[in-house]
């Protein structure tokens, strides 16, 4: 079926492209907000006494909100093939919108106790229904709309969208942390730019009340072609299931590449280089800035010579660059904090510590406390077995900095012999109050970003085209869906969590890279076999 045969329904492209993309950059700004403030939440919304736990239980909340995304896929991706895309995409807007503001108006940990963990989770889960029907009606939406020789350029907005809406919510951070000073902003500054959403709602509805259905499903329902069972005919008939594993496998490569690049270099700068959140943010927003273009002519690429060898491309840049990058953003951002962890290993020799979010500061062992300090400063360290011959044996806890031990744990003197080994106190990026406070360090930490980004944007560049061409019109909505937000969910938005537990498991802060590194090496293997190319597809 090819839209260009009626053109009468044809909604200019400009309007089409902003109308999908506008609303979805509010969306995730909505949703990615609590991720740039992930670090920050832990200490207003769980309880005090173990950063590594808040932090984990912050990480966790955030990735709560992607793991029901699958099922608001289902939800409203049944809605989209039997009600239609705008109507869908309209509610979807208005509900995350409404959540995002509550969470604005949500008391702490302090003034209610486990309720606020309790509430911020159940309106992380309502946002994340919300999104998982957004991101495929917006893509569908534009893709429905295009010529087949444009359909990877136009698509490839939406594929910025996500990073459109992490530096818009970065920036209105920094924003109010500038105008409100650090005090202020975490006394209760931090609730205003939950609060703009409310205004950011109002406009995203205005424009997506103005545009027309989607030409392709207003033909398919005058023609009584609608799909009976969106999911049934999706996941139950088995007409579909090697483009649904060609989708898994190829949104799981663009879920992870992305968050890996773009989500989890901030959280890497602010704990394991110590850069201060105003200055992370920054970077950040300048590498994404740059990057958003790169998505982009990767699409427009994908028109010319194909999809899948430009994913292909992104898969394999981002399986051999993750870590090495990560390791220069080490030791460009902490260049004495890497010296001394090669010159002065640390290896913490205690039973192995059960990092539990809920657990009683009060109770937390020594070990526990030990290791949260050392993961608190970025340092790497060994798990070694308790000492159990010479003048240590049986002690429950044995810190060796190179040839120094120390028994028990004592914060104070921890950190004498930490500093008489190399081991700095700060980072050394220095912070950022204006471009011109930019330096060379600052940009070939950007440099590095962006080099995370190249892997990134080819992956995901044309991945809304691609996906949007390898299902029918019928189930077109539900399809897109429920593998984008599937792997989004599990394999994306677990990454910072998973991550995070596997550094503070291993005591290696490059530990958590190792699982983006594997899964998108697996399906660069899978992709491919199971890959179509669809460049030429008529939807």
């Amino acid at each position: 079926m090819n839209m260009s045969h009626n053109p009468a329904t044809r909604t200019p492209m400009s309007k089409v492209v902003l109308a999908a993309s506008t609303g979805t950059v509010f969306e995730y700004y909505d949703f990615l907000l609590y991720g740039s403030l992930v670090t920050f939440f832990g200490a207003l919304f769980f309880p005090p006494g173990n950063e590594t736990a808040a932090l984990l239980a912050s990480l966790a909340a955030f990735g709560a909100g992607f793991a029901i995304r699958p099922l608001g896929a289902l939800i409203f991706g049944r809605l989209g093939d039997r009600v239609g895309r705008k109507r869908t995409f309209l509610f979807t807007i208005v509900l995350m919108g409404l959540t995002t503001a509550l969470v604005g108006v949500l008391p702490t940990y302090e003034t209610i106790g486990w309720w606020a963990p309790a509430l911020l989770v159940l309106l992380r889960l309502l946002q994340g229904l919300a999104l998982g029907g957004e991101f495929g009606g917006a893509a569908i939406y534009i893709a429905e709309h295009c010529d087949t020789s444009q359909r990877g350029f136009y698509t490839s907005w939406i594929q910025t969208t996500a990073t459109m809406g992490l530096v818009l919510s970065l920036l209105v951070i920094v924003i109010c942390r500038s105008v409100l000073g650090d005090e202020d902003f975490r006394a209760w500054g931090w609730r205003i730019p939950f609060l703009a959403s409310v205004l950011l709602l109002a406009f995203s509805v205005y424009i997506r009340t103005r545009i027309a259905e989607s030409p392709l499903f207003a033909e398919l329902k005058e023609r009584g072609e609608l799909a009976e069972s969106p999911i049934g005919e999706t996941l139950l008939s088995g007409k579909h299931n090697r483009p649904m594993a060609a989708a898994l496998v190829v949104a799981a490569a663009m879920a992870l590449s992305w968050y890996t690049a773009q989500f989890y270099s901030l959280v890497f700068l602010q704990t394991a280089l110590l850069v201060d959140t105003a200055t992370a943010s920054a970077l950040i927003v300048v590498a994404l800035l740059v990057g958003m273009l790169i998505y982009v002519a990767a699409g427009a690429l994908s028109d010319r010579i194909g999809r899948k060898p430009v994913i292909l491309a992104g898969m394999l840049i981002s399986a051999v660059s993750i870590m090495p990058a990560y390791e220069a953003l080490l030791a460009v951002g902490n260049p004495a904090l890497a010296a001394a962890q090669q010159q002065s290993p640390i290896t913490v020799h205690a039973a192995p510590t059960r990092f539990d979010p809920f657990a009683n500061p009060a109770t937390l062992d020594q070990a526990t406390r030990a290791r949260d300090h050392l993961a608190k400063r970025g340092i790497s360290y060994s798990n070694g077995e308790p000492i159990r011959d010479g003048a240590h044996a049986g002690k429950p806890l044995v810190i060796r900095v190179a040839d120094r031990e120390l028994v028990g744990y004592d914060r104070v003197a921890l950190d004498e012999v930490l500093a008489e080994a190399g081991y700095p106190r700060n980072s050394a990026v220095t912070p950022i109050d204006s471009l011109d406070d930019l330096d060379s360090r600052h940009l070939a930490l950007i440099g590095l970003i962006l080099l995370l980004i190249v892997g990134a944007g080819l992956a995901c560049g044309p991945g809304a085209a691609w996906l949007s061409e390898i299902f029918p019109t019928r189930i077109r909505y539900t399809a897109l869906s429920v593998p984008y937000h599937l792997t989004s969910a599990w394999f994306g938005g677990f990454m910072p969590l998973t991550a995070a537990w596997l550094v503070a498991r291993s005591g290696d802060v490059l530990a958590g890279l190792w699982y983006p590194v594997i899964v998108m090496s697996s399906a660069f293997v899978l992709a491919l076999w199971l890959m179509p190319e669809t460049r030429d597809r008529h939807l």
